[in-house]
């Protein structure tokens, strides 16, 4: 884009939400300019990038207009994200857009209600620019189930951007929008994250709300951060974070002040190193970067500590037990009779509701239904899902072990870098194996931070901090301290400028 707001830095849509913030209530720029660059942007590179599925051009607006007359009164003492643009994983439901999580079922719904994390952040000021990308109903790992096409990564067009947040990590890494927010069921925030090469944070499960997200699996999603930097995340996830009592699953933990927090030194915290992150399977170049950034934390006053998770092998066919159980159930609910696609002209009431469910779900939905209500059925319950909640709690277990040793745990966020579209879709089991370290995590309920730490070519490599539950400050300022002194979570493909 070659037009620049008046009065403002030359390069405006790589700044951080922080510094955007200081210049809003500097007047340096106004939201309405800040929030029409975006626009721009997203006219000009999405329809080749396709990071949004909906863009809420008139109310990104009007939430600009109101953010500007907060800034003009002086009496108003406004919050620190007062007119920041932000985006929306198409999994959260916002009062009057359309939200389809991705899937020909949902092409139509308008919600009549925001989820609690849009009402949290929309009065915490933040201006919607739309909702983002992402494989069908979460169930991804390279956004390439979307009823809408594939996202492509800003790094490479040609490879994926992760999945299922795939749409809000390009937009941030395009800076389509400065942050965006995400769901992680068994990585989708963290390998995205990875794969694009920004900063995404899952936090512990309960941390935030969930009221509102469109379920995929319920015992292991949850809302997180997409976005450049650690300080940014630690901002808007402050905003996000907090019990809510329409949310059953919500923790009734107080929240820490992520943003004060940053600052802590890193001196003498322990990271723990599990030799099983680092086995055959890790590209050399991702392992070799993960390793030099760990020495950059020893560098800062951590020290290490070798440490084993010998149920980690089992995380990944745990998960794809326990997740497509979950989702079977949950996605029920789409019959065709309320709301939702439903089929033209049926022959009868069963007719309409296998038409609208063959037709209304992409084959990556009907494998995973298909899946979980097998490892459900009569029969198949006790040598399947009980064995796999069995095996969750010893993979729960093993990371307690560790955390009474540890303060962190360090590696790789992805075995390798994004892969070519196209390589994976057809071989499922590939794909699963994508997330082999970051499924661990969900089914503990644990936090866990990606964050650039290097390339390979051209494709971003990331490295995982997990910590214990409710560790969110720790992981934060441990990401930030690293982000101090090194440049990789600045770095930008220059394609998109």
């Amino acid at each position: 884009m070659n037009k620049k707001p008046s009065g403002y830095l030359q390069n405006v849509q790589r700044e951080s939400i922080i510094k955007l913030g200081e210049a809003l209530r500097k007047r340096a720029i106004s939201s309405v300019e800040l929030t029409q660059l975006f626009l721009e942007r997203i006219r000009q590179y999405d329809e080749y990038l396709n990071s949004f599925i909906t863009v809420s051009e008139e109310l990104a607006l009007a939430q600009a207009r109101q953010a500007d007359r907060l800034f003009n009164d002086h009496k108003i003492n406004t919050p620190p994200l007062t007119g920041i643009p932000i985006a929306h994983k198409d999994l959260f439901c916002t009062a009057g857009v359309r939200t389809t999580c991705g899937s020909k079922m949902l092409g139509n719904f308008v919600s009549p209600y925001d989820a609690t994390i849009v009402e949290k952040l929309g009065r915490a000021g933040t201006v919607m620019l739309g909702k983002t990308n992402m494989d069908e109903f979460a169930m991804g790992s390279s956004n390439e189930n979307s009823h809408y096409g594939p996202a492509k990564n800003p790094w490479c067009p040609k490879a994926v951007p992760g999945g299922s947040s795939g749409g809000s990590a390009v937009a941030v890494a395009a800076a389509l929008t400065p942050v965006a927010t995400g769901t992680d069921t068994g990585g989708s925030i963290r390998q995205p994250a990875a794969f694009c090469g920004l900063t995404g944070i899952k936090p512990t499960y309960g941390r935030v709300s969930r009221y509102g997200l469109v379920a995929f699996a319920s015992s292991l999603d949850q809302a997180g951060v997409l976005s450049k930097s650690a300080e940014d995340a630690a901002a808007l996830l402050q905003a996000m974070s907090g019990f809510d009592d329409k949310d059953s699953t919500s923790a009734e933990e107080p929240v820490a002040d992520y943003s004060n927090l940053l600052d802590r030194s890193i001196s003498g915290l322990i990271v723990g190193i599990p030799d099983e992150y680092f086995s055959a399977g890790v590209s050399p170049k991702t392992a070799a970067s993960v390793e030099e950034a760990i020495r950059h934390l020893e560098k800062a006053g951590a020290k290490t500590k070798r440490v084993n998770l010998p149920t980690s092998s089992l995380a990944v066919s745990t998960y794809y037990i326990i997740a497509p159980a979950e989702c079977s159930s949950n996605l029920a609910r789409y019959d065709g009779v309320r709301y939702g696609y439903r089929a033209t002209s049926p022959r009868d009431l069963e007719d309409m509701y296998v038409r609208s469910r063959s037709e209304g779900f992409g084959p990556e939905v009907k494998r995973r239904i298909m899946i979980g209500t097998y490892v459900l059925s009569a029969g198949y319950y006790d040598a399947y899902y009980l064995k796999a909640q069995k095996i969750r709690r010893l993979i729960s277990e093993d990371f307690q072990r560790v955390f009474r040793e540890v303060d962190v745990i360090a590696g790789p966020t992805t075995p390798e870098p994004a892969f070519e579209l196209g390589t994976k879709v057809n071989d499922p089991v590939s794909m699963y194996l994508s997330d082999v370290f970051t499924t661990a995590i969900n089914l503990a309920g644990l936090p866990a931070i990606s964050l650039p730490v290097g390339f390979d070519g051209k494709l971003p490599i990331g490295m995982q901090l997990i910590g214990n539950h409710f560790s969110e400050s720790t992981l934060l300022s441990t990401a930030h301290q690293f982000q101090l002194s090194t440049d990789w979570h600045c770095q930008y493909s220059s394609e998109f400028e």
